[in-house]
């Protein structure tokens, strides 16, 4: 391609799409180049997607099986066709993955694929395939190429037996017995899946609590709530070997702080401690782009030490999320273009999509005790709510920290029904600089969850109405 580019992404996941689509918009001439056959990265093709569906599927097949009778709906001969239910599946990836290609097209941005590498500033290839390699001339680049699963020392994943989340979004069979390394949002979510299509699930964590990134009361209530689904957990136990044998697989486990090993032995190990900046064949060394910690070294405008070179996303410092890098994404290219931008990261919700919900946003307890803040909290349970009792969805609660001089709302905690739903409430009020005050006299609709949130902001000043 000889004509040069105003901007050329490399990664076409949620924060290189939706940057190449604002480029665009805003009148610059983009190319989005991205290894895999299909737009959407990670997320939408063995990630955030397809893990949703399933969570989804599995949850209709545990309600029909169990929640169905009570609601006076009689259902016999429940079976389970794995099958036809990794069929739709694929069915919603294949559509939202087409989908991107047509806002390529009706934004006109050239999609490339091809795994892109910088050769200085300016110029990227992209060598498809076969080795053909594709020069593209740019003003500017923009890293955004996400990040992979994080190996664990000594254990080799073959995505049969010894898997990643991408396998254990494709097993042939549901089986018996799924142990899962990790016990933070993708592991949790993954193994929801697995276990209520009937596996027996065991979470090993090398910490000493489950969600470590989020509020810790939180943590234990879904600890609690997963253990009465079924789940075991090891906790403060760390896995040092594992071996595939003909009927599955063993792990040694042993106390995190050194003790006798044990074997745990399982039909399948689901490998889920996290995942690292995907920046291999990129060419940054050889391009001078400065790094910090395996992530791309960025200032405050998503700038690298070279001029011309930015990145966003799983790439560089901050939580790995689809929506924070595509708000990322939006915002680089406001800057490029000329325009300000500016995110606010205490406003950046995360959610783990398992049943009830979990979804935080702002600082937990934790952090605030830490920094010394003196603060309020409001909490208000599901059971107490109309709606959630009415749809048999009463587990959980809402809690709001607000700064006990300003009424400030500093952070929220959410555990129940459509968690992730409910917190963009607060995160657009925390945008604002909202107060407890200010949600809790907002009128809410009767009879909704998000009644839940305003009653929650009430007790943060001792006067909530319904408990």
């Amino acid at each position: 391609m000889s004509d040069a580019y105003d901007l050329v992404v490399i990664g076409g996941g949620p924060g290189g799409y939706v940057a190449a689509i604002r480029a665009a918009q805003l009148g610059m001439k983009t190319a989005c180049v991205e290894m895999r056959g299909s737009l959407g990265g990670t997320c939408l093709n063995v990630g955030c997607i397809p893990s949703k569906h399933l969570l989804h599927a599995s949850h209709a097949y545990e309600e029909a099986g169990h929640a169905f009778a009570n609601l006076g709906v009689k259902v016999s001969g429940l079976e389970l066709d794995l099958k036809q239910m990794l069929k739709s599946k694929d069915e919603v990836v294949d559509g939202l993955t087409s989908g991107i290609e047509f806002l390529f097209k009706k934004n006109k941005v050239d999609s490339v694929i091809g795994r892109g590498s910088i050769k200085g500033a300016g110029t990227v290839i992209a060598t498809a395939n076969d080795g053909e390699e594709t020069t593209l001339k740019t003003k500017n680049i923009l890293i955004a190429t996400g990040s992979e699963t994080t190996p664990l020392p000594g254990i080799e994943i073959d995505e049969k037996k010894i898997v990643s989340s991408t396998g254990a979004l494709d097993l042939p069979k549901v089986p018996k017995k799924m142990v899962i390394i990790g016990g933070g949002v993708i592991g949790l979510e993954l193994g929801v899946v697995w276990r209520r299509l009937g596996a027996e699930v065991e979470v090993v964590e090398f910490l000493d609590r489950i969600l470590p990134t989020m509020d810790l009361e939180l943590g234990k209530h879904m600890q609690r709530s997963l253990k009465k689904a079924g789940f075991t957990f090891r906790l403060s136990t760390k896995v040092t070997a594992a071996k595939t044998t003909r009927g599955g697989v063993t792990l040694t486990v042993e106390p995190a702080k050194g003790g006798d090993a044990e074997d745990i032995k399982a039909d399948v190990a689901l490998v889920a401690i996290g995942r690292r900046p995907y920046t291999e064949g990129l060419g940054l060394e050889e391009a001078g782009v400065e790094m910090d910690r395996g992530k791309v070294k960025i200032d405050s405008h998503y700038r690298t030490n070279v001029a011309g070179i930015w990145a966003i996303g799983d790439v560089v410092d901050g939580p790995m999320l689809a929506h924070k890098a595509e708000d990322e994404g939006s915002v680089a290219v406001e800057i490029m273009a000329g325009q300000a931008g500016h995110i606010d990261y205490d406003c950046i919700p995360s959610v783990v999509y398992t049943w009830p919900e979990v979804a935080s946003v702002g600082r937990t307890e934790e952090q605030l005790k830490e920094q010394g803040i003196a603060y309020k909290v409001g909490k208000f349970p599901f059971q107490a709510n109309s709606r959630a009792r009415a749809s048999g969805g009463g587990e959980g609660f809402v809690k709001v920290l607000a700064d006990a001089e300003t009424d400030q709302v500093l952070g929220a905690h959410i555990i129940g029904p459509d968690a992730g739903t409910l917190i963009a409430e607060i995160a657009l009020g925390m945008e604002f600089g909202a107060s407890s005050e200010d949600i809790a006299r907002t009128c809410h609709a009767h009879p909704t969850l998000s009644e839940a949130v305003k009653e929650a902001a009430l007790a943060v000043d001792g006067r909530a109405l319904h408990m």
